[in-house]
């Protein structure tokens, strides 16, 4: 069962879209602080159906959009079961299609059976899926989390979600390299606080894929539902659980340098690998070893879909 869309409030935000160039001067200055080695560009987007991103299409132009769905309050303090929706109806709500869908959002639990995270790649055409997102579920019993990709039949995503979707096209793009952390901050922390700095008074929105090539990582991949409420970002991170995960990463997700008034989460991105190693990136673990090569695009607009009534700032990190 997912929910009826027609029941879904959609709300819709046009987002500010400075020019590449204007962003990659911002980030080549803003990301020294944070790594040693930066270089930001505006590149021709490579087909990110090779290897190593696998992605489901080529590219991250055509309509470019940012989606968020749900938000934490339906996980927590306990869960709301009621909360699975389609991706497919998703992507018609924010008027997409063809739709190439990336992004961060938790599992269809109804198909895998448990709590699991959703490393979201997929491309609707026609209400055709061609499907490549994995998930990631915690084993009882196993020390590490098990990664499976979702069949084209399964379009699920439940509670939450941050998606980035475009018609999947080539163009422009940010090719964002970075080398050897020496600040406090993750690699998406450290773009979306430069782009707070830039652009203090204007919302925008980033999203596409980065890679991890070389190092490790800190991520979570959430066990099956509480039967407890978590009332707290201590009770969550006692709850959750923790791995040290291998280069190379593929991660995909969105960030968005403010609220907008829409209670958005302002960062998120899942990763998936061909290692068997799959969950919720929070920041590298290697900082001298650390390399990343990222490819994202400006959204347009955002649609908030299915925002929570009652809502809080915890479980968001």
């Amino acid at each position: 069962m997912v929910l009826d869309p027609k029941s879904l409030l959609v709300e819709k935000k046009h987002l500010h879209t400075p020019p590449l160039s204007e962003i990659a001067d911002y980030l080549n200055e803003g990301l020294k602080s944070n790594f040693q080695d930066v270089k930001v560009d505006v590149v021709d987007c490579p087909d990110l159906t090779q290897q190593p991103f696998t992605l489901a299409d080529k590219g991250l132009n055509g309509d470019p959009k940012l989606v968020e769905v749900g938000g934490p309050p339906f996980l927590l303090p306990l869960v709301q079961k009621d909360k699975v929706y389609d991706v497919k109806d998703i992507a018609k709500l924010a008027h997409s299609d063809p739709a190439f869908v990336i992004g961060a959002g938790a599992g269809p639990h109804p198909y895998i059976g448990k709590n699991c995270e959703g490393v979201y790649n997929l491309k609707i055409t026609n209400g055709t899926i061609e499907q490549h997102t994995r998930i990631s579920k915690v084993v009882e019993g196993s020390d590490k989390p098990v990664q499976e990709i979702l069949p084209n039949t399964e379009s699920r995503v439940a509670l939450l979600a941050n998606f980035f979707v475009s018609e999947g096209k080539p163009g422009k793009v940010l090719k964002v390299s970075a080398r050897k952390r020496i600040g406090a901050d993750d690699f998406i922390a450290s773009i979306r606080k430069t782009l707070i700095s830039a652009y203090p008074e204007q919302l925008v929105g980033l999203g596409g894929a980065f890679l991890l090539k070389e190092g490790k990582a800190k991520q979570h991949v959430m066990p099956d539902f509480s039967k407890t409420p978590l009332n707290s970002d201590d009770d969550v991170n006692n709850w959750l659980n923790f791995y040290n995960m291998s280069a190379p990463l593929v991660a995909v997700g969105t960030l968005v340098n403010g609220d907008g008034g829409l209670d958005l989460r302002v960062q998120h991105f899942h990763s998936f690998s061909h290692h068997g190693e799959a969950g919720h990136y929070h920041i590298d673990t290697t900082p001298d070893l650390v390399e990343y090569l990222g490819y994202f695009n400006v959204g347009a607009e955002i649609y908030r879909i299915d925002k929570p009534n009652i809502t809080h700032a915890f479980g968001r990190d």
